[in-house]
């Protein structure tokens, strides 16, 4: 599984220099992708080919071989196995370059390339569109922004640095020309993601840049630590099965000197069913699970698996963590999973607790489960204080069948399900 850091932005913002040095703090594979356009733009200048001559571009990026390698911690940049890494940022590949990765096949043969070279491997790159064209799912996405004064001043120190002759003038007129190509190029432009993270360096140093990245990344590699824990799922074994049997009966208990739970109706032996029933308190699904003889696999925001002992108990009953409020389309296929191997699936129609009381609309999942998967739903009305010793009534109902119904009426088979829920929320005997 890769981890793609993308960091874009204009000519002399630093992405380059904040690209190495985060590749080396932590440990990420720097694919400097402008140095593979680099590449191309010295051999078509070795070669002659002018920029119209689009058959003998297409021939040399058939053949064009291009490898990024580290060496104590120096990147070399190899064309057809020769070391270019000082050719490729020459004053006549800087100028030509960007005229180059306009073109269109040029842009597709080393994206292609780009993406390659990131497989399986926890990588950061800096470039123009990898957060927008190249990557557009990465994991993190930067935009480093700067005025354009100190973004040429920046890169008229650097040709320094390197003996570059040119004038701050002549720089300055460069970034111009290539924001405005590089912003207007017909693939690959130079965009804002709208998920990327803005910063600004006009007046920050490098290394505060670099410091407000690493917090960025290190905040979502955490994140997506925490994200694979509450989505693992656990394999039943006998070991498991034990265990939850345990827990059951202690939990069970705990649960009846707490309330006086009264039980009217109950779930069929067998078959796959979709359980629905209102949401009155944080404690109403731990009812329907543990007084079932059966296994129910309740769907729970995945808020509630970021609790260690709530996480655990949540995969040992084997709930479905969901992220509300959006549509989250691995819970769907695990839910119909669980379906189609002939079990429950436990669903609150309301999302939230007292959705009804809050005039909220109930939603479809529920209904689209059942439809899709060809099994009724069993309406239960919970009704109760929850408060200590005070009577917690679960009344279940008759499956309903709500195959009359498709995907253009759900809001009909919605209704269906809520007014069979409110009914037995009334029943108290």
């Amino acid at each position: 599984m890769s981890f793609i850091v993308a960091i874009d932005g204009p000519a002399g913002t630093g992405k380059g220099t904040v690209t190495k040095i985060l590749s080396k703090k932590l440990k990420l594979l720097n694919i400097d992708t402008g140095a593979t356009y680099r590449c191309v733009a010295l051999a078509m200048l070795n070669k002659g080919i002018k920029l119209e001559e689009l058959d003998k571009i297409k021939k040399l990026l058939d053949s064009i071989k291009i490898e990024l390698k580290n060496e104590k911690g120096v990147q070399k940049v190899s064309l057809y196995g020769e070391d270019v890494t000082k050719e490729i940022r020459s004053k006549e590949v800087s100028d030509f370059v960007s005229q180059v990765s306009s073109i269109k096949e040029v842009r597709l043969k080393m994206a292609d390339l780009q993406r390659k070279m990131a497989e399986g491997k926890d990588v950061i790159m800096e470039g123009r569109d990898i957060g927008t064209y190249v990557f557009p799912a990465a994991d993190v996405k930067i935009y480093l922004d700067a005025d354009l004064d100190e973004r040429a001043k920046r890169r008229y120190l650097q040709n320094r640095e390197k003996g570059i002759q040119s004038t701050y003038m002549e720089v300055l007129e460069n970034v111009k020309m290539r924001d405005e190509n590089d912003r207007n190029k017909e693939i690959g432009a130079l965009k804002l993601a709208k998920d990327a993270e803005v910063i600004d360096s006009t007046q920050k140093s490098i290394y505060q840049v670099v410091r407000e990245i690493t917090e960025i990344i290190k905040s979502k590699r955490t994140e997506q630590k925490l994200q694979k824990r509450i989505y693992k799922i656990r394999k039943e074994n006998a070991w498991k099965k034990f265990v939850r049997k345990i827990v059951k009966v202690i939990l069970r208990t705990l649960y009846r000197l707490a309330f006086r739970v009264r039980i009217n109706g109950k779930v069929p032996d067998d078959g796959a069913y979709v359980i629905c029933c209102n949401h009155i308190n944080y404690l109403d699904a731990a009812a329907i699970v543990l007084f079932n003889e059966r296994k129910v696999n309740f769907v729970a925001k995945e808020d509630l698996f970021t609790h260690g002992i709530l996480m655990w108990l949540g995969h040992l009953f084997d709930a479905i963590p969901i992220k509300r409020d959006m549509q989250d389309i691995e819970a769907m296929k695990r839910c119909l999973k669980v379906l189609k191997n002939g079990e429950l699936l436990g669903i609150f129609p309301e999302g939230t607790r007292h959705g009804m009381d809050k005039n909220m609309k109930a939603k479809n999942g529920a209904a689209f489960m059942a439809l899709k998967s060809k099994t009724k739903v069993i309406p239960v009305g919970i009704h109760g204080t929850f408060k200590p010793f005070s009577k917690v009534y679960i009344n279940y109902g008759e499956p309903i069948d709500i195959s009359g119904y498709t995907k253009e009426n759900l809001d009909e088979a919605t209704d269906k399900i809520m007014k069979e829920i409110v009914m037995l929320t009334k029943k108290e005997d």
